[in-house]
């Protein structure tokens, strides 16, 4: 069980999200940052679908109610156990009655809080993660709060790995690369060509930083002023997450994990998957630049990085063999 102390900015449980309702309407939701949610899993020994806490910002205050193993991964917000500095990226053994609080956000927005076990809420469709403004999934469709008690699915290994734990766990992964001012590789989007020429070269010429007026479902963009060559009328279509939509005033929005599950504004490109963690862990007034890649390229980029994410997976595996 996890009993939250303080609550922090905006601390959620969430998963790999709510595949397969989107042609009903219903959103997605899921980790804004995918890669930093499954490896935080995977050094825990879950399964990367299990649920993690997203803490945004600024960190809530987690005590422990009996022993456990975790994982921090994402942004580093400064985690420390019972005063202790923590490394992120890192398997963690807390004992109970611990407590777990965060800092200063020193590089990115978001980390991901990953038990042995799993956060064990409901699910609502096939998933534990929280949609907020429709108040479905993770724990009452919410935020957490003070008081709150969350509780944890049960872990195999865990307790054998426990009791050998004082001699550390020398599993540590190197920490994604986060940047003040990334370059976002994005593909031309369905509707890149219907757009004028000076906004064309401008989307991969130009700095855009990310407006406060963004939230979970995008980030709108403030910078160089993008338009369409002629006027027109689009017929809504499915929309994904890094989606790039233009709307009437000019400065695009990139749809995120809350996204809607369709769109009417023409669509100037498509992140790369492979870079949305790094746009998701951009705070407000960052800025960011595009930068054009062809499908071909974001596929092998795709590829690669879900490679590394095996070969990852399956060394962590053979040092829970060599603990158990």
């Amino acid at each position: 069980m996890l009993k939250i102390l303080k609550s922090g900015l905006q601390t959620t449980v969430q998963d790999l999200g709510r595949t397969g309702f989107q042609k009903y309407g219903v959103i997605a939701s899921g980790a804004m940052d995918p890669f930093a949610h499954r490896l935080a899993n995977l050094l825990v020994g879950n399964n990367e679908q299990a649920a993690t806490l997203e803490i945004t910002l600024v960190g809530p205050a987690i005590q422990f109610t009996e022993d456990a193993l975790i994982a921090v991964c994402g942004g580093d917000l400064s985690p420390k156990v019972d005063g202790s500095t923590v490394r992120t990226w890192q398997t963690l053994a807390v004992r109970k009655g611990n407590t777990l609080t965060f800092g200063e956000p020193r590089v990115g927005a978001r980390c991901y809080l990953a038990i042995a076990g799993g956060i064990n809420v409901q699910k609502v469709m096939d998933s534990r993660s929280t949609y907020l403004r429709a108040g479905i999934g993770g724990f009452q469709g919410r935020a957490l709060e003070k008081g709150d008690e969350l509780p944890v699915g049960q872990a195999s290994l865990q307790q054998k790995v426990l009791q050998h734990s004082e001699k550390g766990f020398d599993w540590l992964l190197p920490p994604a690369r986060y940047f003040e001012e990334p370059v976002i590789r994005m593909m031309p989007g369905r509707q890149f060509d219907l757009f004028d020429e000076a906004s064309k070269a401008r989307i991969f010429q130009e700095a855009f930083a990310v407006s406060p007026n963004s939230d979970r479902m995008g980030y709108r963009l403030e910078g160089p002023c993008l338009a369409l060559e002629t006027p027109a009328e689009l017929i809504s279509e499915a929309v994904a997450f890094g989606s790039v939509q233009v709307p009437g005033d000019g400065n695009p929005i990139v749809l995120l994990a809350d996204r809607q599950t369709t769109g009417g504004y023409p669509k100037i490109g498509q992140v790369a998957s492979v870079d949305l963690p790094l746009i998701s862990q951009l705070k407000q007034g960052q800025q960011l630049r595009f930068k054009k890649i062809s499908m071909a390229d974001a596929q092998q980029r795709w590829i690669e990085q879900e490679q590394s994410i095996r070969q990852i997976k399956a060394a962590i595996q053979l040092k829970w063999e060599e603990w158990t």
